[in-house]
């Protein structure tokens, strides 16, 4: 599969899943290779400290304590702090991990060809980029998110007059897909994280109005309906745990009118239904990388300048196997 090629809308969304087709065995395998260890423990973590949460928040509704989780917090202080922090690090790792990876991936399958790429070389990759990682997440927020937010207050404050609501579903997908260029850009080659934003930017909206030239209009459409499609399987999975929860509340009236509803959660049912609820978290991340590659056969549809390098290379081969 070439992946430096210029494609048609329809070839981007299909090409996602040939791309898994051909390199999904090989790339999961490193994937849960450099991620498994830390995805784990971000489930564990997660779930435990939301089961603690909704049962302390449940506590607070039963006995109408107003002041429960304030005394819940000065009491668990220095707790809450570890924990809090030792979150903290686990989501820096696992983001720099979760999205450098797919980048760097497809980098090397781009240059090389190879379909048995191997974790230690992955995490070479990625030990080099972390300080680009760190650079990257910290351009995205102190420029790109306040860009953002003043973008949608704009168009918030526009939905009083109807336009406001089509502005917000044109410019989501589009900040989104400035995001995943910028990231493409500057791990892919050796520009600066200022010269991969402005790349970004001018990938995207330039020539907007014009429809044989604009690639604004390919790369939002295909980001869209591959959103819509991962949506989709993500609501199936989300909603078990909530179909769980509204069926256990469901059985409260037949124990009793005194029966404490925290008990529910707190025994074999309330074990099964956070782990339903971790399952569907991993399958949020895994699902998430369709969305990457996609955004990544984008960034290689948009590098014209190799396209014209790739076809050179391949005239200048022909005939060569046949001396």
């Amino acid at each position: 599969m070439q992946l430096y090629q210029e494609r048609k809308f329809g070839n981007l969304i299909s090409d996602t899943f040939t791309f898994f087709k051909e390199y999904g065995k090989n790339y999961f395998k490193n994937y849960f290779a450099l991620n498994g260890i830390l995805l784990l423990l971000f489930v564990i973590i997660f779930i435990f400290g939301y089961r603690e949460f909704f049962l302390q928040l449940m506590n607070a509704n039963v006995n109408g304590d107003t002041y429960f989780f304030q005394a819940y917090f000065q009491n668990n202080s220095l707790l809450l702090i570890l924990g809090f922090a030792i979150f903290f690090i686990l989501i820096l790792a696992l983001s720099i991990i979760m999205y450098a990876f797919p980048v760097l991936y497809m980098k090397r399958v781009a240059e090389t060809g190879n379909k048995n790429v191997k974790p230690d070389q992955m995490l070479s990759d990625i030990r080099k980029n972390v300080g680009k990682m760190i650079i990257f997440f910290l351009g995205m927020l102190f420029i790109i998110t306040p860009l953002m937010l003043i973008m949608m207050a704009i168009s918030s404050f526009l939905m009083i007059i109807i336009i406001g609501f089509f502005l917000l579903i044109l410019l989501m997908p589009a900040f989104v897909n400035v995001v995943n260029h910028t990231l493409f850009d500057y791990l892919s080659t050796k520009r600066g994280f200022f010269d991969s934003l402005s790349y970004a930017m001018r990938v995207n909206f330039a020539d907007m109005f014009d429809s044989r030239k604009a690639k604004f209009w390919k790369y939002w459409g295909s980001t869209v309906i591959t959103f819509l499609m991962v949506y989709v399987v993500l609501t199936i999975f989300t909603m078990i745990p909530y179909m769980i929860m509204i069926f256990g509340f469901a059985t409260i009236p037949q124990m009793g009118t005194q029966q404490d509803p925290t008990q529910i959660f707190s025994g074999g049912f309330g074990i099964f239904m956070f782990l339903m609820y971790g399952i569907s978290i991993l399958v949020t991340f895994v699902l998430y990388n369709v969305m990457y590659v996609n955004a990544g056969l984008q960034y290689y549809d948009s590098r014209t300048d190799l396209h014209r390098n790739l076809d050179l290379n391949e005239i200048d081969t022909i005939g060569q196997g046949e001396i």
